[in-house]
């Protein structure tokens, strides 16, 4: 198979394991709590990246191990929790929308914080795309009364975090390879992740089978949409560009959006002109 067409067969393949990411939350958060489901896929994603990716770690150097814990807490820690306790109130479907506002949070902090210079494109991208949120957030607090929109603030703060991250490796770690960078992430995160679950009483309730249902489905999400869709991640970066690989954000929604309609959820027509423009805006603030 040619180049060409390999790198849209991985584009897909990550789109379909990232946008099925927030369906696996909603099924872990039936029998776990937002902090053992957290914790549980920072735990496996860890071991998994460490068997994969442990030979990769002597290639960072000492000084730069503080840029890795950094964006470790940043970029990982702190949104897994925050996507954990969203989902609690917040449908997958709208969570994976939102989460598509990460291009927009990247530009703002960038700009403000990094010296990083945007076109008057990115700004009114950056417009559309505030616009399109407030709308998805007000017309579905007002047709789903019985979820709690203001978890949709949890989301937004993990784009940041992302957003943020995303501008720390590009100014402090751009020299590392990839796969050291997550493996690293992982390795310092894997001990407080520990801690956490077990202070999560986790293990009182491990024999239930309900929970242990629920375990699987982070087992999956931890190796699989965590994992496996980091290194796929790299790969087609190696192969194509950055460009071409955050590209995917597009396709996420819509898997996720998918997965949503299969197990129950729905969007009123407003939210999916909200969703669409959304994308718009963070089509208009990543082009060149």
């Amino acid at each position: 198979m040619k180049s060409v067409q390999i790198k849209w067969v991985y584009l897909i393949v990550l789109a379909l394991i990232w946008g099925s990411s927030f369906i696996l939350i909603k099924k872990g958060l039936v029998a776990l709590s937002p902090v053992q489901l957290g914790s549980l896929r920072i735990i496996f994603s860890a071991i998994f990246l460490l068997i994969v990716g442990f030979k990769s770690l002597p290639t960072i150097p000492l000084y730069k191990w503080k840029f890795i814990a950094l964006t470790a807490f940043i970029g990982t820690f702190f949104p897994v929790f925050l996507f954990s306790f969203a989902q609690t109130e917040v449908s997958s479907s709208v969570s994976s929308i939102l989460n598509s506002l990460t291009p927009l949070s990247t530009l703002i902090l960038g700009g403000i914080f990094f010296g990083v210079t945007f076109k008057r494109t990115h700004v009114i991208g950056v417009i559309i795309g505030l616009c399109g949120t407030l709308l998805l957030i007000f017309n579905g607090a007002l047709h789903h009364p019985n979820q709690n929109y203001f978890y949709t603030i949890l989301v937004i703060i993990a784009s940041i975090c992302y957003a943020l991250n995303v501008n720390l490796i590009k100014k402090y770690l751009s020299d590392i390879k990839p796969l050291a960078i997550t493996t690293g992430n992982f390795s310092i995160l894997f001990i407080p992740a520990c801690v956490v679950l077990y202070f999560s009483n986790y293990q009182s309730v491990i024999t239930n089978p309900e929970v242990q249902n629920a375990t699987l489905y982070i087992v999956v999400l931890g190796i699989i949409g965590t994992g496996i869709a980091n290194i796929i991640f790299f790969k087609l970066i190696q192969m194509s560009s950055p460009v071409f690989a955050t590209s995917v954000t597009y396709l996420i929604p819509v898997v996720a959006f998918f997965w949503g309609l299969l197990d129950g959820e729905f969007l009123t027509p407003i939210q999916v002109v909200g969703a669409f423009i959304i994308l718009i805006g963070v089509y208009l603030s990543s082009k060149k």
